[in-house]
């Protein structure tokens, strides 16, 4: 079977015009996905901080929490939750399209596509440190907000108190190890899987070309859900450990916290909340995909490249 490295073929945009929408579209994709499963996020970080009370599965949690502190409560953290992904995903998406480009570029279109693997993992992870560096502060006062419902009243009131009484690095920081051990081959997994899944079912369904816009959305729901459990089972126990360090202040180094608490949780409590976890990182990586590709062709961003066999 022949290969080829196909770039779509358009006049403009191109450059940072380009690169600009790439990164307004995965804002949006992110804040708009990661907002509308904010109850869920609830839910799973409830389990994970209070297994002992949140013992009975996702459904019979999420009526324990109703019961107990009302409705509104499945929404506690949503401002720093849409605001955080929403940064996150402009640097993710827009960074993974000009890493992948950069890539393409430096090794050639052939070494490129019997190489393509290794630039979608190198691609997503270079990207997914710089959003992490942008999500850190708000995915920690998310957290707080979740696990301490009384520490503030919302997104600017638990920003702004953790940054006076903790400092930058240990109040929005201590977390930025987790982060890094979670998301990285959360993303490098999301989108390698995404890009393969997408390639067989597109090899499947028949030419790009010929196929409508609806079945290109059903194909990147489609590859997304794929991408979203493999992803979600992989950083499942940096999630854990996210949640747990992030749950209090707490002293001593961010390694020595994460050492500690590992030992702790044994094998078992690192996976606590996996259940609900998949639901949330399947939906919402699948509406991810459809969302991103959507509003890019919208926004006439469809000068990136993909790498595939043909």
């Amino acid at each position: 079977m022949s290969t080829t490295i196909q770039q779509q073929a358009t006049v403009a945009p191109t450059g940072a015009g380009l690169y600009a929408r790439f990164a307004l579209a995965g804002a949006v994709c992110c804040g708009v996905t990661h907002g509308a499963l904010t109850p869920v996020d609830v839910v799973k970080t409830r389990i994970q901080l209070e297994p002992t009370i949140y013992n009975k599965g996702m459904l019979a949690s999420f009526r324990q929490v109703v019961k107990a502190e009302g409705a509104g409560a499945l929404l506690t953290g949503f401002g720093p939750t849409f605001a955080g992904y929403f940064l996150q995903g402009a640097f993710k998406f827009g960074g993974y399209e000009y890493w992948k480009k950069t890539f393409i570029e430096a090794v050639g279109q052939e070494n490129a596509v019997n190489n393509r693997t290794a630039i979608y993992l190198a691609s997503a992870g270079i990207a997914e440190f710089f959003a992490d560096v942008a999500l850190c502060p708000l995915e920690a006062t998310r957290i707080r907000l979740v696990s301490q419902p009384t520490f503030a009243t919302g997104l600017v009131s638990g920003f702004g108190r953790i940054l006076k009484e903790e400092g930058v690095l240990r109040g929005f920081y201590s977390g930025f190890g987790p982060i890094l051990f979670k998301q990285i081959p959360y993303t490098m997994a999301k989108f390698v899987v995404y890009e393969r899944a997408y390639e067989s079912i597109l090899a499947s369904a028949g030419p790009k070309e010929s196929l409508s816009a609806g079945t290109m959305t059903s194909i990147n729901l489609g590859s997304g859900l794929i991408a979203g459990i493999a992803a979600a089972i992989i950083s499942q126990p940096a999630d854990t450990l996210l949640s747990k360090i992030n749950k209090t202040s707490g002293t001593g180094s961010v390694m020595t916290r994460l050492m500690t608490l590992s030992s702790e949780l044994g094998v078992r409590g690192l996976f606590l909340g996996m259940g609900p976890r998949i639901v949330m990182v399947g939906t919402l990586t699948a509406f991810q995909f459809a969302i991103y590709n959507d509003i890019k062709k919208a926004l006439g961003a469809t000068g990136g490249f993909e790498i595939r066999k043909a």
